[in-house]
């Protein structure tokens, strides 16, 4: 029953809201079209000065102009709400205003007798000088910023969209957020176009007020004089008297909403409302300082209102006298005072860093990451996090970006945990040209590698940008340096950023959409641990973790498997799992249209190495280091080629074979996947450019290789 009655009264509630407008502007066409009470019109009055009223206030309080992003038809109702209580009280006005003022409802009497003093030339000129600010001030000034605002962002449009575009291809927006950007440029462009028109409106409308005000005149002093025999002073002192206070009852709230639109127009985007943005733009001491001094000398000249200038010129010299003493409070920080104890006490924080990826810099490197100069630094890590994450399917955790005075000026340290996987040096003030191979015209700089790929660069000043682009180089700032060695050793050591903590966020995630697959996984067969050690295996040869959900289920048949076996161990598990995801290892490699290069060991070779694993035991190098040699040496020898063609590859050999072959090249080729045939997707074509070993030993010429293109992993056995 409290349900059924809940959600009856939340649909109440949502018809009562759907309900509130048509209602509202069914009574706008009745004001302007049937006879109206004299109270209802009184009504009518106040509730249109509280709407102005409340639309001004909001429009002072916002942080910027889209969060009052109704204004516009705001604006539109709120004028046509005063048109017809308008032409309402013209008729009260013609129909009953030879009886007196008080006929027309105690607002306009009110504004009639107490705004001018009974006096309708009074009334006249003030409601003359209301409409010049109105219409010839404020009105046309709000125009025009509302014109120039709507062709300028309408002009900017297509260059925000294509800033919101190449942001999100460098990583440093989200899909998500770039949509919510998106959505704000094109709801920037509607409202500021909408306001051009509604700035129509309020000009419409005090051109509107000055026409009733003369009909009401003209018209009631006809009727009083020929329709109801009054003398033509006593008509013009009822009906001029009416006419005018009726003006100023609509004028008032028109230009409430008139300084409402130029408020809106004129604002600035901030994160304060309009009080705390203009109150702490005017709380600077510099310039209060000179306002005191000269009203004061203003004060003592001869003439001068000294009782009334000197008071204003202490009053300013005290606030600047305040704001000096707040600006100086703000610069010191305040004393901490320790007792002896906590002098000598010493916290784990003192000797624990909880940053598991680290930058340290020399000094020289300190304006890459100032936030005056923009951090470019840390701008570009940001969203090398966010590719990361997205492409290594978990979230890779923040940097901690520190200097070390022991450093060099201009040289940075990548870290993992405190290990340093990198470090080189940059300069934040030039630039890196590198070599792509086709120069024309060699730049002169300081020569150099390139920390990430090993290429020969040079470091150029800025002036030089355009000569080196022009050569052939490619030119990038220190910050993009930085960020792009970090991306390359953080992607080949993403298994350190990989723990039980985020085994468990994977599977809390997974939870949501498959609780069941979740619930079969772990604890049974798979224990927390063992899923954490699965993945940092996967992520350490070059496996992401984007489809875990096909990986968790890779892991419960690989664990049912390895408990059937003979020799259970976790590497088993980590092979089966392998096995089954071959395709998704595959596609990150080549694209599916292309065959897979490949380069693959003799028979004759497969079979010394499977020897030397099955006497060894669990040796954990069961090769011993001249034939390691030899093996490295070759490999090198095949992949040369095909790497000076930019061209990825894949070292196939034998499942016995693959875990050692694996720890015998990762040195040396960190980046290239080493798969088993029982890896390779049986759709699949491959490419064998190379065969390592046999008795020979030399590599098959280029005939042979085009020759050896295969469309079946069987074909390789």
């Amino acid at each position: 029953m409290l349900t059924f009655l809940s959600s009856h009264q939340r649909w109440l509630g949502d018809t009562a809201k759907a309900g509130i407008l048509p209602v509202a502007t069914l009574l706008l066409v009745i004001f302007m079209v049937l006879p109206v009470p004299v109270t209802v019109l009184d009504i009518g009055f106040i509730a249109n000065i509280t709407i102005a009223l409340a639309v001004l206030m909001v429009a002072l309080n916002v942080a910027k102009p889209l969060d009052f992003s109704s204004f516009p038809t705001v604006l539109l109702f709120a004028t046509l709400l005063r048109l017809a209580l308008n032409v309402a009280s013209t008729r009260v006005v013609l129909v009953e205003g030879h009886a007196g003022p008080h006929a027309a409802g105690q607002v306009i009497e009110a504004f009639g007798n107490f705004l001018i003093g009974g006096d309708y030339v009074v009334g006249i000129f003030v409601f003359a000088i209301l409409m010049i600010i109105n219409l010839v001030v404020i009105t046309k000034g709000a125009g025009r910023v509302s014109e120039v605002t709507a062709r300028f962002t309408l002009d900017a449009l297509p260059g925000k969209q294509m800033a919101i575009d190449a942001d999100l291809n460098a990583g440093l927006l989200s899909p998500e957020e770039a949509k919510e950007r998106r959505q704000e440029v094109a709801t920037e462009s509607d409202f500021y176009g909408s306001m051009d028109g509604a700035s129509k409106f309020v000009k419409g409308d005090a051109v509107a007020g000055v026409l009733i005000l003369i009909i009401n005149i003209i018209g009631g002093m006809i009727l009083g004089i020929f329709s109801h025999d009054m003398a033509v002073g006593d008509a013009a002192q009822t009906y001029v008297l009416l006419a005018v206070g009726d003006a100023l009852v609509a004028q008032v709230p028109a230009l409430l909403l008139s300084i409402a639109a130029a408020a809106i127009v004129t604002r600035v985007a901030s994160p304060m409302d309009l009080s705390g943005q203009i109150g702490s733009q005017f709380a600077n001491p510099k310039a209060w300082i000179p306002v005191a001094a000269i009203l004061a000398v203003m004060g003592f000249l001869p003439g001068m209102p000294h009782f009334i200038i000197l008071p204003i010129a202490g009053i300013s010299g005290f606030m600047a006298w305040r704001m000096l003493n707040k600006a100086k409070a703000a610069n010191v920080p305040e004393p901490r005072l320790q007792s002896p104890e906590q002098k000598n006490h010493i916290a784990w924080s003192d000797v624990t860093d909880a940053a598991v990826l680290s930058i340290e810099i020399g000094y020289g490197l300190v304006p890459l990451v100032d936030e005056r100069k923009g951090a470019p630094l840390m701008q570009r890590l940001t969203g090398i996090r966010r590719q990361l994450s997205r492409e290594l399917g978990f979230v890779v955790p923040l940097v901690r970006v520190k200097d070390n005075m022991a450093l060099p000026p201009n040289a940075y340290r990548i870290q993992i945990s405190g290990v340093t996987l990198g470090e080189d040096q940059a300069w934040p003030d030039d630039l890196l040209a590198l070599d792509s191979g086709a120069i024309d015209t060699i730049v002169d700089g300081e020569a150099c590698k390139d920390p990430t790929f090993g290429l020969d660069s040079l470091w150029i000043s800025p002036e030089k940008r355009s000569e080196a682009v022009v050569s052939g180089y490619t030119v990038v700032d220190a910050s993009t340096v930085i960020a792009t060695h970090f991306n390359h050793l953080v992607g080949l050591n993403a298994s350190e950023l990989f723990g039980m903590d985020e085994a468990q966020g994977l599977l809390d995630s997974l939870k949501d959409t498959a609780p069941q697959l979740v619930e079969g996984l772990t604890p049974k067969p798979l224990s927390l641990f063992q899923v954490a050690a699965i993945c940092r295996s996967l992520l350490s040869e070059g496996v992401p973790l984007k489809d875990f959900r096909r990986l968790s289920e890779a892991m419960i048949h690989a664990a049912a498997d390895d408990a059937a076996s003979e020799t259970p161990s976790l590497d088993n598990i980590v092979d089966g799992v392998r096995k089954r995801i071959g395709s998704l290892i595959i596609q990150s490699l080549v694209p599916i249209n292309m065959p897979l290069p490949v380069i693959t060991l003799d028979a004759e070779l497969e079979g010394l190495l499977a020897q030397a694993i099955e006497s060894s035991g669990t040796a954990s190098r069961p090769v011993e280091p001249g034939l390691v040699q030899k093996i490295v040496s070759s490999v090198e020898d095949a992949a040369r080629p095909i790497m000076a063609e930019a061209r990825r590859f894949a070292i196939v050999t034998s499942p016995v074979a693959r875990r050692t072959l694996l720890k015998i090249l990762k040195p040396n080729f960190p980046g290239t996947p080493i798969l088993s045939f029982e890896e390779l997707p049986d759709d699949k074509a491959v490419e064998v450019v190379a065969v390592v070993g046999g008795r020979s030993g030399k590599l098959p010429t280029s005939e042979q290789k085009n020759a050896e293109t295969v469309d079946h992993k069987k074909d390789i056995a």
